[in-house]
């Protein structure tokens, strides 16, 4: 199965200042081998494949994707309506036997609107649930699809997960707009997050006709009186959704796992706020009742949320560079996620540089990486796994163990981006904001051109020192010491830094700020897993069918000659390296110089900092014929370019090891016989909250 790396096309690269995006511009069309595993997704994907979705992003105010100045057909023309994912199957015939009847019905609500109390149109602005949510959904049992209208303000807070289509106005979701006229998206609300909310916000287009909802309502509408029911709830800030079910290689592989079963149905805290008996049933998704809050953003984090678009938009000179931190679990991935959303409104694609070993957001833990996003990240990192445009393999979950050799990875990613590239760039960086974690954050700022610092805090405090340009003057990090100057003098050169920068301060609203989530799926550790699992499902299907175990996929045959062997956390000795490195996770990386052997395998003495373009699982190893026996999703074409296994300690999952069916006996690679109390059978423990005389007053 292919990889789904992003590709960039030859030649010079186009400037991506926000002034040079304006009109409509495409979006790709998903490919099969990223959603292809039902009669609805293959439907969209043909649908896609027949004409490029167009897609509003303007610089001011958006407009209709439609053509505003279309009239309504005449007698005896047919006309052929574009649709969601760029089809124009639709058309309107005089002909047809219950055409006066709708036009007749249209022409009415055209000219009536809705009931009105004082004057004032009678729309409900809340969460929509129960009467309400049942007043304005319908169900095609036919297709297993359901059709919702949407008020201007209304929500639709819930678990699981479906493919969206906005058929007619704009909803907002994760800070994302979702218009008429572009693609599908899917959705993902498992209990491991807080739960996706759908809202409806104003269409830039006051002057919609409203014939183009009644044309789509009877499209994805069977009959006439459901058809005529939500008609009449349509107004001219209405939005109407589409909800399919979706099934996936990622979905389908998690779900054969006993604990993970039930992901993507609400936690037993939520169960008592689920509404089951809704339109909405068999679809995935299980609505909410405003009793679950949802996403919570505080007025400090709109505010930086602003700031940020606006500086992108023309309030500074050059692209934004966005730095965020702040300590564990204050709502920093969220945060990111939404910011990058609200920036693909605006612009084609933006930057982000991974710096946080434990909570990636692209890649399986430990991995630093640089990415470019050009489709909004609408649900967790499990989610929307993919192949970074730069990758490097660290190996930990924690870089406190070697500080020097995780700052000079960052440093080698950030000199891969190319320095023509004008998009705005997002610095994800560490939760540890203690000791020597807050050096690092330090000489982040200084080794990269920032326009923005973000800060994020709870409680009206921000848990450490707010690292201002004034702090920033007098302060020591970890390789860099005062006065403030960059260590990458080069850089700042060429994408002219600017010698001071914005710092924003957010405090954090929601539930459970400042606390690591205590139920299932919700502990760092178990989402490091769902992202490497995610991850390994692409050695799965595309295709519709059950779940292939990974000891029943056949292997690549690796020579021991052909590759370097090392380890990235620990020493290890030669005659254990074999040991240690079977039945594990390994990052594939391409070392700068051949590999030279005398025959037999290869052994690194200390860890390279190198390019990585994915991982494999090192299921065998035979010793007699001298091969590795390899596990990997990526291309062949690829792998060539593979000279080294970095072996880290990014374990894999203990569910892929205890759940090989088929076999008799005692399971390979698992063992109850072992005991921790033995001298190094346990995790060494490293101290991180050693002070340096240097540090002393800046805690």
């Amino acid at each position: 199965m292919k990889a789904n790396k992003p590709t960039q096309g030859k030649g010079k690269a186009k400037s991506q200042k926000w002034k040079d995006v304006r009109g409509k511009r495409c979006r790709p069309p998903i490919s099969s081998s990223d959603l292809n595993s039902s009669p609805v997704m293959a439907k969209m994907i043909q649908e896609t494949v027949k004409k490029k979705p167009s897609v509003k992003r303007l610089k001011n105010k958006a407009k209709s994707v439609s053509d505003p100045k279309r009239s309504t057909p005449q007698a005896g023309l047919k006309k052929t309506y574009t649709q969601t994912n760029g089809s124009s199957a639709f058309a309107m015939d005089s002909e047809s036997e219950d055409l006066q009847d709708w036009e007749e019905y249209s022409q009415s609500v055209r000219a009536n609107g809705l009931k009105t109390v004082g004057g004032k149109e009678d729309v409900e602005l809340c969460r929509l649930e129960g009467k309400s949510l049942h007043s304005c959904a319908e169900r095609d049992d036919e297709k297993n699809r359901a059709v919702l209208v949407m008020q201007k303000g209304q929500t639709l807070c819930f678990r699981g997960k479906c493919l969206l289509t906005c058929l007619y106005g704009r909803v907002e979701v994760l800070g994302f707009d979702i218009e008429e006229g572009q693609q599908s998206y899917p959705l993902y609300s498992p209990a491991s997050h807080c739960p996706l909310t759908v809202r409806a916000v104003e269409s830039p287009d006051d002057a919609r006709d409203r014939t183009e909802a009644t044309m789509m309502l009877r499209k994805y509408l069977p009959s006439a009186a459901p058809q005529k029911r939500l008609l009449k709830k349509v107004t001219r800030h209405s939005s109407i959704i589409l909800l399919e079910p979706m099934e996936t290689p990622l979905t389908r592989f998690l779900s054969s796992f006993t604990d993970l079963s039930e992901l993507f149905s609400p936690p037993m805290t939520e169960l008592m706020s689920a509404v089951l008996d809704t339109p909405l049933n068999g679809l995935g998704m299980i609505p909410l009742v405003k009793d679950v809050e949802g996403l919570k953003l505080s007025q400090s984090c709109r505010e930086a949320l602003n700031t940020v678009v606006s500086a992108c938009r023309g309030d500074m000179d050059g692209f934004a560079i966005v730095l965020v931190y702040g300590a564990k679990n204050v709502g920093k991935s969220t945060f990111i996620r939404i910011l990058i959303n609200t920036l693909l409104n605006h612009t084609t694609s933006v930057d982000y540089l991974e710096g946080d070993l434990g909570q990636t957001e692209f890649t399986p833990a430990g991995c630093l990486s640089l990415s470019t996003v050009r489709e909004p990240l609408l649900g967790p990192p499990f989610t929307h796994q993919r192949t970074p445009d730069h990758m490097v393999y660290y190996g930990q979950s924690s870089c406190e163990s070697d500080l020097d050799r995780y700052l000079e990875c960052l440093k080698s990613l950030w000199r891969r981006r190319p320095l023509s590239r004008e998009t705005p760039v997002i610095v994800n960086t560490m939760g540890w904001v203690k000791g020597f974690g807050f050096q690092l954050l330090v000489d982040l700022i200084r080794f990269f051109p920032v326009s923005h610092v973000i800060q994020l805090g709870h409680g009206g405090t921000t848990q450490c020192p707010s690292l201002t340009p004034e702090f920033l003057r007098t302060a020591h990090g970890y390789q860099t010491h005062p006065p403030a100057q960059t260590a990458l003098d080069e850089f700042t050169e060429s994408h002219s830094a600017p010698r001071s920068y914005f710092h924003i301060s957010v405090q954090s609203e929601f539930q459970a700020v400042g606390r690591q989530g205590t139920s299932k799926h919700q502990r760092s550790n178990e989402q490091r897993e769902l992202s490497l699992l995610a991850y390994l499902s692409q050695l799965q299907s595309p295709n519709p069918g059950p779940v292939q175990p990974l000891h029943s996929l056949t292997p690549y045959q690796v020579p021991h000659s052909a590759v370097a062997l090392g380890a990235t956390h620990c020493e290890v000795a030669p005659s254990h390296i074999f040991y240690a490195a079977n039945a594990s996770l390994v990052g594939l990386c391409c070392l700068g110089e051949k590999v030279a052997s005398k025959g037999g395998p290869v052994v690194l003495s200390q860890a390279p900092i190198c390019p990585c373009v994915g991982f494999g699982v090192l299921r065998g190893i035979d010793m007699v014929r001298g091969l590795y026996f390899l596990l990997t999703p990526v291309e062949p074409s690829t792998l060539r370019k593979v000279n080294c296994l970095l072996l880290g300690a990014i374990l894999l999952p203990s569910c892929i090891l205890t759940t090989q069916d088929g076999f008799e006996g005692e399971t390979p690679y698992v063992t109850t016989n072992y005991s921790f109390d033995l001298t190094g059978a346990g995790k060494l423990r490293v101290f991180k909250g050693l002070v340096r005389p240097s540090q002393i007053g800046t805690q």
